[in-house]
């Protein structure tokens, strides 16, 4: 365990894969292996250990919802209220959430074990460790590295997808110029959603809600320091304690097994499935506005922002050097949050 968490300082720290997340993840997966007794429950006689109070915020589900606050206060969701179509986008992109879920069944998980693998595909970290924490939490350990990773690897994993389900000449479709949104428009885009998705689906109301929250803050222009802070110092810290907590859960008894073999390999399974459901209702939006949508865009549902909007960007420049998808992808990929949050919600309204 101790050589495995090296391997993934390495490609923080050398590679830059996720460093903010993987570094913290790597050494308290160190840490843990080396003293244990860093994570050791409270007795009568002495307390516990520093790792075991802050993994409190994992625990009660407190970490994830405080990293989608900062989200929502880094997130422009302009291109999305510019073309509500992306939602769609964004849907279609968590089919490798529910796949992979049924997948992960077949093969003999039992069924919470199987939604907190399936969640993998959402390309949500945040999210993955949430519905890891209220599921089947003795296994965030391999759930989160999985997740961080193939977060990590967007831009290695989704181009080869792409370009095998799309032609050259889709690719270089070139969309037309989004609408310019107005402030009132923005901020009642937080409000609705967190009033619908909360009466719809209660159970992904945290996660929504704070999301919104923030970026009601960001949009509203009236509480500048406090929706700084959330971007900046909370967000930090938080990543800070969730990094090195969740990372402490992976003991060689819980990590060095088949189980977690199985859960990598699934979680790329998801991600792929994710990225190509993303990419196929692309082609049949392009087909249905007969060429004005590039199927590209569709890949960035999956909900690694905002990453997976920039490998839409790379490879549709490939393809044509004068294509700029960028802000056509973000739509989808900033869907592709809200959609990751509603599929979890699904999830634990069902098994929670």
């Amino acid at each position: 365990m101790i050589g495995i968490a090296c391997v993934l300082l390495y490609l923080a720290i050398k590679k830059q894969f996720e460093p903010l997340l993987l570094l913290p993840i790597a050494f308290g997966m160190l840490l843990v292996n080396v003293f244990p007794g860093i994570m050791a429950e409270p007795t009568a006689t002495a307390n516990g250990g520093l790792f075991y109070y802050l993994y409190r915020g994992v625990k009660l589900g407190i970490y994830p919802p405080l990293i989608f606050l900062g989200v929502g206060a880094m997130t422009d969701f302009g291109p999305l209220i510019a073309r509500p179509s992306s939602l769609l986008l964004g849907a279609a992109a968590q089919l490798g959430i529910f796949i992979t879920f049924i997948g992960a069944l077949a093969i003999g998980f039992d069924p919470k074990a199987a939604a907190s693998i399936g969640i993998i595909g959402g390309a949500d970290g945040p999210t993955a460790i949430y519905v890891t924490s209220k599921l089947k939490p003795e296994l965030l350990g391999p759930i989160a590295v999985a997740a961080y990773s193939y977060m990590a690897l967007v831009p290695v994993i989704q181009p080869p997808i792409m370009k095998a389900l799309t032609s050259k000449e889709e690719r270089s479709i070139v969309m037309e110029q989004l609408r310019p949104v107005s402030k009132l428009e923005k901020i009642l885009f937080p409000i609705i959603i967190t009033v619908l998705i909360s009466l719809l689906l209660p159970d992904a109301a945290p996660l929504v809600g704070m999301l919104m929250l923030g970026n009601l803050m960001r949009e509203s222009g009236v509480v500048s320091r406090i929706s700084n802070t959330a971007q900046n110092e909370l967000m930090n810290i938080i990543t800070i304690f969730l990094g090195v907590t969740v990372g402490a859960t992976a003991t060689g008894s819980v990590f060095l097994s088949v189980q977690t073999i199985k859960i990598i390999v699934m979680g790329l399974v998801a991600f792929c499935i994710g990225t190509a459901g993303g990419v196929l209702f692309g082609k049949l939006m392009c087909k249905a506005t007969h060429g004005k949508v590039n199927p590209l865009i569709g890949s960035a549902g999956v909900s690694a922002v905002p990453m997976a909007a920039r490998v839409s960007q790379k490879v549709g420049q490939e393809a044509n050097p004068g294509n700029f998808l960028l802000m056509h992808a973000m739509g989808p990929n900033v869907a592709g949050v809200i959609g990751s949050a509603v599929a979890a919600g699904v999830l634990l309204s069902i098994l929670g």
